[in-house]
């Protein structure tokens, strides 16, 4: 048991030197020899949690875009309307990427890289089912407009990390007001 713990905490150690490695200086100057002195263990080590650094960057990618997905999710019902649902979805999101911003920089990376294999990147989508299906539901019921994901993530999710870079660089500052502001715009931009 005690054995375990020690083992989940240099796994842990290695994805969060990982993290910071690539949100500091890109995949590319995140070598493994620089993680596992991050991490605290021996280079060796790295080989005991994952292949190589390919395998090591995707299982992080998949973490951590489980826990955005779940954070995005949280309180939402099926029961709720497509707006109410979407409103919730996209303050979840918001409320992320202003929160957890080591997290947040990373999938921005990754979601502008070809670092992530393909099978990993569709493989995280699927922990966006909830949004995806409320996106679906939406536009049968003639609320959203007929449009790809990948459009409506792009004019809905995607000014989020434009503003919360620009939040980090302290020319904007996303307020509760602000963050009204900005949804409206995003429904607007995809509602009917």
């Amino acid at each position: 048991m005690i054995k375990k713990e020690k083992i989940t905490d240099k796994r842990n150690a290695l994805l969060n030197a990982t993290l910071t490695l690539v949100n500091n200086h890109g995949f590319h100057n995140a070598p493994m020899s620089k993680i596992a002195q991050l991490a605290g263990v021996a280079p060796a080590t790295i080989y005991l949690y994952f292949e190589n650094k390919q395998d090591l960057v995707n299982k992080l990618y998949l973490e951590v875009k489980e826990d955005f997905s779940n954070c995005a999710s949280e309180g939402y019902t099926e029961d709720l309307s497509v707006e109410k649902g979407f409103e919730l979805i996209w303050f979840n999101i918001a409320n992320y990427k202003l929160n957890r911003i080591k997290e947040a920089n990373f999938l921005s990376q990754c979601d502008n890289s070809p670092m992530i294999e393909e099978v990993i990147r569709v493989e995280g989508l699927k922990n966006l089912q909830p949004l995806l299906n409320l996106w679906e539901k939406g536009k049968k019921e003639g609320i959203i407009k007929p449009l790809s994901d990948y459009i409506l993530y792009a004019f809905t999710v995607y000014p989020l990390s434009f503003l919360l870079g620009m939040q980090e660089r302290e020319i904007y500052t996303l307020s509760e007001g602000k963050k009204a502001e900005t949804f409206k715009a995003a429904w607007d931009a995809i509602k009917i």
